[in-house]
């Protein structure tokens, strides 16, 4: 087996968040001293996994997901990808992708989510239409709606794994708030005189009651109240 992939970094145990829906709380060093936790969301359906914004997990990590199923699909929604090809490449995964954003390689088994379908049989996705670069969301009907995005919706809270010097820093930046819509990736997202406040009017009003973002924890229930405020926060 390759190895060539990104080296496992500080990350916690699987974590049950609904039936057959668990969380990692993983970790990304972004620069010296600047270390930032981000989740990734396993799906089970039947006796297959699926990983959303994919974090790469150690030996005991892999004992744990192994035990809950076979890892089939490998979904980038968002810029999270970095531990991609690890699961593609330990388990044959098949990995999928918003369109426009690029093929993992040539050998991969790589499918475009919406035009090929979607891996998960409850799940709807949701494409930004005004971002600069491709974005989407999946909401899982279950539970009254699980809203999954990457960086465009973050439910801060108390970060696992992140450093003093990026705790301050995300403060600094505006980040530490409910369903807080991310600073940096919405400046690189927003093309010049555009607005990407029509893709959330229609993000909040999809049928979910709860939301878990590529960073920070879950924001149960509340989900699209807690979401309409940030919109109004972010664009008045």
């Amino acid at each position: 087996m390759s190895t060539d992939f990104a080296a496992v970094e500080p990350h916690g145990q699987l974590e049950p968040l609904f039936d057959d829906v668990w969380r990692v709380v993983g970790s990304a060093l972004m620069a010296p001293f600047m270390r930032l936790s981000r989740n990734m969301v396993v799906i089970r359906r039947g006796e297959e996994l699926t990983l959303i914004n994919a974090v790469r997990l150690d030996d005991a990590g892999l004992a744990s997901l192994d035990a809950l199923g076979r890892v089939t699909n490998v979904v980038r929604i968002g810029v999270h990808g970095m531990d991609d090809a690890f699961y593609v490449d330990r388990y044959a995964a098949t990995r999928w992708a918003m369109p426009g954003q690029p093929a993992l390689n040539e050998a991969a088994p790589n499918r475009v989510l919406g035009a090929d379908g979607l891996p998960v049989r409850d799940a709807e996705l949701f494409s930004f239409e005004h971002t600069k670069k491709p974005e989407g969301a999946l909401l899982l009907g279950q539970d009254g709606g699980l809203l999954l995005t990457c960086d465009s919706v973050q439910h801060w809270e108390p970060m696992r794994f992140a450093t003093a010097p990026m705790k301050l820093a995300t403060r600094f930046m505006g980040f530490q708030h409910p369903a807080q819509i991310g600073p940096p990736w919405k400046k690189m997202m927003t093309p010049g005189g555009g607005s990407l406040r029509p893709d959330f009017d229609r993000l909040v009003q999809l049928p979910f009651r709860h939301l878990m973002g590529g960073h920070g924890g879950l924001l149960r229930d509340e989900g699209p109240a807690v979401l309409a405020e940030s919109i109004a926060r972010n664009f008045g």
